[in-house]
């Protein structure tokens, strides 16, 4: 939103300075045809400043404005007319900074993506449930254990499981049935 300065008028009066008593002409503080002649004399230059501290023109430009709009309501603290630019240029540092702060504040208070994995409550029921199965486990005979051990945590064929336990085909076939049957039966026991 471009800032609108209003049409320069005729040379302004001094105004004495109150605070002291003093009546030798100072003013007591800048006058708005000295901030619009600043901004039209300075206002490129401003910009530019805050083009090299900021990354987008749109902030830059709003940046720069707020500072005329801050010297502007401050400008009877300004003694000064000719710091008047000097202070235009602190706070257009000033708000820069204040900007950049904002912004990285915002970037590190952005939700972040939540990790594809399972929530605390799943993995508190696949512990139970490995708990419970590894008890169930235990609870087989031997053969039945080392076949299902093989086969389906090993990712054997029944072939090679087999031959790893020395034993017939139908016998590992038999014995893996029996222990799932047997595991089924210890898994939906109540605990």
């Amino acid at each position: 939103m471009p800032v609108i300065a209003p049409v320069p008028a005729a040379r302004s009066a001094r105004i004495p300075n109150q605070r002291d008593g003093a009546e030798d002409g100072v003013a007591a503080g800048t006058t708005v045809d000295h901030l619009t002649e600043t901004y039209r004399a300075h206002y490129r230059s401003l910009l530019g400043l805050a083009a090299l501290l900021l990354d987008d023109t749109a902030s830059c430009e709003d940046v720069v404005q707020e500072a005329f709009i801050r010297v502007h309501s401050a400008r009877k603290r300004v003694r000064d007319p000719e710091k008047t630019l000097a202070y235009l240029r602190q706070t257009v540092v000033n708000l820069s900074r204040s900007a950049l702060r904002r912004r990285i504040l915002g970037l590190k208070l952005l939700s972040k993506p939540m990790p594809d994995m399972a929530s605390a409550e799943e993995g508190a029921y696949d512990q139970l449930e490995r708990d419970s199965l590894i008890k169930a486990m235990k609870g087989l005979q031997r053969r039945q254990r080392e076949v299902l051990v093989l086969r389906y945590f090993a990712d054997m064929t029944e072939a090679q499981v087999a031959e790893t336990l020395g034993i017939s085909l139908g016998s590992v076939k038999a014995y893996g049935s029996r222990g799932i049957a047997a595991l089924r039966l210890a898994m939906e026991a109540p605990a």
